[in-house]
């Protein structure tokens, strides 16, 4: 694969801090979508039977700078801003949905909530290593007894001599085959009925009393490992606490939002790629001695298609111009929120056009366009992540009743 020296960063359009330059960046781009289209897709064949990530996976994500090119230039990243960086994600989840479960989280919350809310003892000794995967830190805060706001369980109680111990079990976690540690927001405060009763840790997965239970396979996005977690007396050092205590909750909402529109990035990804692979298949596929693309009943689906993709991409690129301004503005968590729910009825609404102009066929593995029924199983996933549609709509709601129903843009 294509690599860059980074040293340079004359001319071009990225953002100051870039280190690299416009020139070098879309040629990034297109090295990332031959992968994902390339490798990556044909190593999914044994994925899919095996449900495991070989190593090859991880080296070409190290050889091809995936665990880097999102981190800051102090952290030995590019100092991409979160446009560019969805830009790159939109790429590589063009690609088999377990390894874009996999990098987009490396992407984001993986690194990001340490670099946010992490002591800086703790900075200094881990954020130069999330670069070639030295370290990867998956998340958890569902649980099966509970939502994933205040009404949780699990406990860290803060001990005597100012450790926590840590006591319950998290469910439906993410990435568990390969993280070295793990985000966990758990009860500090089991008297108060406030948010303020939860607080966020960075727990080491290796940490006496840490355990993984195993889960059934998913539907698809096959070889991103998941399995529940439970801790048992697991003794956590003060540096351990992220924030303040009582901090839990936003640490878990502002991440969380941020990981939406990284999702629906994906989904925009995935559904450039249906189309386009439809655009293909209806054009060669001849009835009566016309292509079907000509056809009008066909044309209106593309046109559809088009449409959402169109309105998806513009809502995560006002997104993006507004996290690059305020990570923390007013109508982040609203904008978000949007992006992943929009992303959703765009996916629904293009797989199942995508199906439609196949037909048959479409269903069928190894399709010569490409991978049509694994797309639409892919992308089922991301309907759920980072929080269901109803919850995605609850988020609005609130928001937008506080904004009395307007909502700003940036000029």
């Amino acid at each position: 694969m294509k690599t860059f020296n980074l040293t340079e960063s004359e001319g071009g359009f990225m953002n100051p801090n870039a280190t690299i330059t416009d020139e070098q960046f879309q040629a990034y781009l297109e090295q990332i979508r031959n992968l994902a289209q390339g490798p990556f897709d044909e190593m999914q064949k044994e994925i899919e039977v095996t449900n495991t990530f070989p190593e090859k996976f991880y080296d070409l994500a190290k050889e091809n700078d995936l665990y880097r090119f999102y981190l800051p230039a102090e952290y030995g990243g590019w100092g991409l801003n979160e446009l560019e960086i969805l830009k790159v994600q939109e790429e590589f989840s063009r690609g088999p949905g377990g390894m874009r479960m996999h990098l987009h989280h490396a992407a984001d919350m993986n690194w990001r909530i340490l670099d946010d809310y992490g002591c800086q003892e703790l900075k200094d000794q881990y954020m130069d290593k999330f670069q070639d995967k030295s370290i990867y830190c998956n998340f958890a805060i569902t649980e099966k007894t509970g939502g994933t706001g205040a009404d949780l369980h699990t406990t860290a109680i803060k001990q005597e001599d100012g450790t926590y111990l840590l006591n319950g079990e998290k469910w439906l976690i993410s990435h568990t085959d390969c993280s070295d540690f793990t985000y966990v927001i758990a009860v500090t405060d089991p008297d108060s009925d406030k948010d303020s009763r939860l607080s966020a840790f960075f727990v080491p997965t290796d940490a006496p009393g840490y355990e993984l239970i195993p889960m059934p396979h998913m539907m698809g996005c096959r070889g991103a490992g998941h399995a529940g977690l439970k801790f048992t007396n697991v003794v956590l050092d003060p540096k351990y606490l992220l924030g303040e205590e009582g901090q839990g909750m936003e640490v878990a909402m502002h991440s969380l939002a941020v990981s939406r529109v990284h999702i629906a990035t994906s989904n925009l990804g995935m559904c450039q790629r249906m189309l386009e692979i439809s655009l293909d298949r209806a054009a060669d596929r001849v009835t009566f001695g016309k292509p079907i693309l000509k056809r009008q009943a066909i044309r209106m689906k593309i046109a559809n298609m088009q449409m959402m993709i169109h309105a998806l991409r513009c809502m995560v690129y006002d997104f993006a111009r507004d996290f690059d301004n305020d990570p923390h503005g007013e109508f982040i968590d609203e904008k978000a929120a949007i992006c992943k729910l929009f992303s959703i009825d765009a996916t629904r609404l293009v797989g199942d056009e995508m199906l439609e102009i196949f037909g048959g066929d479409g269903y069928f593995e190894d399709s010569p366009y490409g991978p049509t029924e694994r797309l639409y199983r892919d992308s089922r996933a991301m309907w759920l992540e980072e929080g269901a549609p109803t919850v995605q709509r609850i988020t609005i709601a609130r928001e937008c009743e506080d904004h009395h129903g307007q909502i700003n843009y940036l000029d």
